[in-house]
């Protein structure tokens, strides 16, 4: 049986690979653990990523849920 991705946001941060290394942030609506796997995915290879703890206030979780993920969805954060 396949396991679900879970119906909550998790932010993930990437970094590329060097010389000049950047960090993007990025939101999948998956369990933490299944979304370092799809952002890994979107991502080109050999970037690494990371699970940012963080807990959404209202107004956060209004707007990602304004983006109408699906489960398993991974969206870019821009930069502000």
């Amino acid at each position: 049986m396949a396991e679900s991705f879970g119906n909550s946001f998790t932010i993930v941060e990437v970094t590329s690979d060097p010389p000049q290394p950047t960090k993007q942030m990025w939101l999948a609506l998956a369990k933490p653990k299944q979304a370092l796997t799809l952002v890994l995915a979107a991502v080109p290879e050999g970037w690494t990523a990371e699970v940012v703890p963080a807990i959404l206030t209202e107004k956060q979780q209004r707007m990602f849920e304004e983006l109408n993920l699906e489960p398993g969805d991974v969206y870019r954060i821009a930069p502000e």
